[in-house]
């Protein structure tokens, strides 16, 4: 959701617009040029639909949150996860102003914070002149609980960034088939110990197969248990990598590689890996699903299914030219996700909504 802001933000000032990013912060407040950013206390790590968010509980940046509100009277207020405590649902609240929710969100089960509060929320919810979903499983998630009239507007990528050639890294062998894989580690939502089995099985077939894993943190107990049963002794695990130099990493893949088991509201690693022309194999997820075909830009499995996951990278690994394929077709749908186009679809949703409550003249978001 921070880069879904800030890459929103950088392109609607590129457009002309004024930005203020209003938002709580774990760290001083970071330095972007082209955004005025304005941070509201700190935010602090909470366990939530198998990963980590970050949110601020405090309440004590109330008066100066909405004596911000009323001297800048923006043209439109935007808030991400509006109804997420507590300064996004604060900031629902006190917004004199045409306001705008995105939801992100997305789980198979019950969202527990939603069915305890729903009450308390709806009311919050009522105050947004438009909703909008960042995907069909976003909104399936969120309609279970606020019935209303939202519209899906997709995250967006950086298209040039990751489909402009760069040298491949080293890491990658030219002899040999690489796979990989781009997560966090230690989400077991993410499906890394899947993966490995699933490596594991083909490396038989193909001693010079690669699994490079790039991503923050360790992986969870299961992987590493898997890895020491499987005697898995040859995986680079290279780490985070900078924003700068991640294209490489897809462009230098002959596969990639995405065994999330679910509770993904979006598939942006996929579009990123789509932009670099690298063909897929990813579970079939709702939010996976939004964003790919199967049979057409990679294949997609049942999730938590090693044989599966062995048996569509087994067909790309023997066919090169339909690896090309399903690469171009890849980048061809990547293109549609560039910022320069969801930004528009964004300020149409902001002009729509932008007569709803009287604010001064200006041009703000």
């Amino acid at each position: 959701m921070v880069s879904h802001i800030t890459s929103l933000g950088l392109e609607l000032s590129r457009r002309g617009h004024s930005v203020k990013v209003l938002t709580p912060c774990s760290a001083p407040e970071p330095q972007i040029d082209g955004l005025d950013i304005r941070s509201f206390g700190r935010s602090v790590p909470v366990p939530t639909a198998g990963s980590v968010a970050r949110i601020s509980f405090s309440v004590w940046h109330e008066p100066r949150l909405k004596a911000m509100m009323h001297d800048e009277q923006f043209d439109v207020v935007h808030v991400h996860e509006p109804l997420m405590p507590m300064f996004a649902l604060m900031s629902t609240y006190l917004s004199p102003s045409p306001t705008i929710g995105t939801f992100h969100a997305f789980n198979e089960g019950r969202g527990r914070g939603y069915t305890l509060w729903k009450h308390v929320l709806k009311r919050a919810a009522e105050r947004l002149d438009a909703r909008v979903a960042v995907s069909e499983a976003a909104l399936s998630f969120v309609s279970r609980y606020f019935p209303g009239e939202y519209q899906v507007i997709p995250n967006g990528i950086d298209f040039d960034h990751y489909a402009t050639p760069l040298p491949r890294p080293s890491v990658f062998k030219d002899d040999a088939i690489n796979l990989l894989f781009v997560g966090r580690l230690g989400e077991k939502r993410k499906g890394l110990r899947y993966l490995l089995g699933a490596y594991s099985t083909l490396k038989w077939d193909y001693p010079n197969l690669r699994l490079v894993v790039v991503g923050h943190g360790t992986p969870d107990p299961a992987s590493y248990r898997l890895m020491g049963e499987r005697k898995i002794d040859d995986v680079e695990f290279v780490g985070p990598v900078p924003y700068s130099e991640l294209p490489s990493y897809y462009q230098g893949a002959d596969i990639f590689c995405s065994p999330a088991t679910g509770k993904e509201s979006f598939g942006i690693v996929l579009l990123e890996a789509m932009a670099a022309s690298t063909p897929i194999v990813a579970t079939d997820i709702p939010g996976y699903a939004g964003v790919m075909q199967e049979g057409e830009q990679g294949f997609m499995v049942r999730p938590r299914n090693e044989e599966a996951l062995a048996d569509a990278m087994r067909r790309l690994i023997d066919d090169a030219a339909l690896r090309r394929r399903m690469g171009e077709s890849g980048r061809h749908v990547a293109r549609q996700y560039g910022w320069d186009l969801v930004a528009s679809r964004v300020v149409a949703c902001y002009e729509t909504v932008a007569d709803c409550r009287p604010v001064l003249a200006g041009r703000s978001y």
